[in-house]
């Protein structure tokens, strides 16, 4: 179905080249209204140009990652060791000994705590730090929801580059009819949306057809079709002017998709083949290595928020196998991969200016076996909100910390828990966003984007 302005331009008439495979939009409806709201943004100046997030989506179990109980029950405890890290009296699981390496950049928090147990409502608390609206049991995504964070950067300080404020990779998180909220702008509408890619980077044939030159096309024969549609709009304009002193409506936003294209920026940053192998050898050449190479390289291009998710929908979600699948699937590569990136950031000077964030969007259950209403088996932990944990580094982030203590079975905070809403005003204070901005609903209420106070500590002695 054509999508149509309120003038009746059919706006895939205009252009019908790139990006037609994210979110079924085009490159013109993708960059739409890019110019409004400038003067919304926070006078506090940001700390971070940019953001990383990696985020394990079914849930990271804390204690046999970042927040190991080795003096609890047996049948808590888990089977992983914890070895001493680089931040002196900080422990942490044997399966991390690169994340250990580096632990003098990580701030790590223990206390991260919500009541709910359900994946979806638990990801939206994450992506956005703020309940969904009118939640309920696997409720989907809607354009009730709050916006993510590349969404709410997007509207609060709109790019006229035509580069996204947003890309999020490799997966997009939906099973079945089962999409996860979180991922969009949510009830700022669909031109506030990051950039979706759904394809693997590791491998060999990762192309991004929708960001290559349209089949056919030389530069010049591009700039000649951009010619064409300036006459058009130069037409339109005149008309307007007659009719009712309109202009075209699109002209800005057509401008900068011929502007992103003509000049490649964001496109060579897909070209991974670009890297030098041993780049890519150190990342690791499996997806979780490769996408957060791919970030890297979209943060270095001038993409503000990137989210990395590690895997297919609910892959740490580790109901069966937890501590085989921990060993052999998840951790060793997201541990290769997550190094390399804060390696490389360092090293290239970004590491000052990208805040990169560690998450999922709830822990495990201490007991092994236990179940928090799944069919949980006797190997494996179920769904655990009430503690879990996260970290940051980079962007002024104090690293060679730890914040907050859970329990000794890693059950409840025994110090200040924080809430995701205290997790997102961390992020957009970070970013130079004021957490108590105002914003306004589908139905015109007035509503912040975050209830939450920024984890101080996380930046500060």
């Amino acid at each position: 179905m054509d999508h149509r302005h309120v003038q009746g331009i059919v706006r895939r008439e205009f252009l019908q080249v790139g990006f037609s495979g994210f979110l079924g939009l085009t490159l013109p409806e993708l960059l739409a209204h890019r110019a409004q709201a400038a003067s919304r943004a926070s006078g506090k100046g940001p700390r971070a140009k940019a953001m990383i997030m990696v985020f394990m989506s079914g849930g990271l179990s804390h204690i046999d990652s970042l927040d190991p109980k080795p003096d609890a029950p047996e049948g808590i405890r888990g089977e992983f060791k914890p070895i001493d890290t680089k931040a002196p009296g900080v422990r942490i699981s044997e399966h991390l000994p690169g994340f250990a390496a580096r632990a003098d950049k990580w701030a790590i928090v223990r206390t991260m705590s919500h009541p709910n147990n359900n994946h979806l409502n638990s990801t939206h608390l994450m992506l956005t730090g703020a309940a969904q609206p009118g939640a309920f049991f696997d409720k989907i995504a809607s354009r009730d929801d709050y916006p993510c964070y590349a969404s709410m950067l997007d509207y609060v300080r709109p790019r006229s580059d035509g580069i996204p404020s947003g890309v999020l990779l490799p997966t997009f998180l939906m099973e079945g009819p089962l999409v996860w909220p979180g991922q969009h702008a949510g009830f700022l509408g669909t031109k506030h949306d990051p950039w979706q890619i759904k394809q693997d980077p590791s491998k060999p044939d990762f192309r991004i057809d929708d960001l290559a030159m349209p089949s056919g096309f030389s530069v010049e024969r591009l700039e000649g079709r951009k010619q064409w549609l300036d006459e058009i709009s130069t037409q339109h304009d005149a008309w307007g002017a007659k009719a009712a002193g309109s202009k075209d409506p699109l002209a800005s936003q057509r401008e900068q998709a011929f502007s992103l294209l003509l000049s490649g920026k964001v496109a060579r940053a897909f070209e991974l083949d670009r890297e030098d192998p041993r780049v890519r050898d150190r990342y690791g050449r499996h997806m979780f290595g490769q996408s957060l190479l791919l970030g890297r390289r979209l943060v270095q291009a001038g993409v503000p928020v990137v989210q990395v998710n590690l895997g297919r929908v609910q892959n740490w979600d580790t109901h069966s196998d937890n501590f085989k699948s921990l060993k052999n699937r998840l951790l060793p590569p997201t541990d290769q991969g997550v190094s390399a990136l804060l390696d490389d950031l360092q090293v290239s000077g970004m590491l000052d200016e990208t805040l990169v964030v560690f998450a999922t969007e709830f822990g495990r259950t201490p007991r092994i076996g236990a179940s928090t209403g799944n069919n949980n088996q006797r190997d494996g932990r179920d769904h655990w909100g009430p503690a879990f944990s996260v970290a940051f580094a980079g962007a002024g982030v104090r690293g060679g910390q730890v914040i907050g203590q859970s329990d000794k079975t890693g059950a409840y905070p025994v110090s200040q828990p924080y809430r995701p809403g205290d997790f997102a005003a961390t992020i957009y204070q970070s970013l130079g966003i004021d957490p108590g901005t105002e914003v306004h609903d589908r139905l015109n209420r007035p509503l912040r984007i975050c209830t939450g106070q920024p984890i101080e500590p996380v930046f500060t002695a």
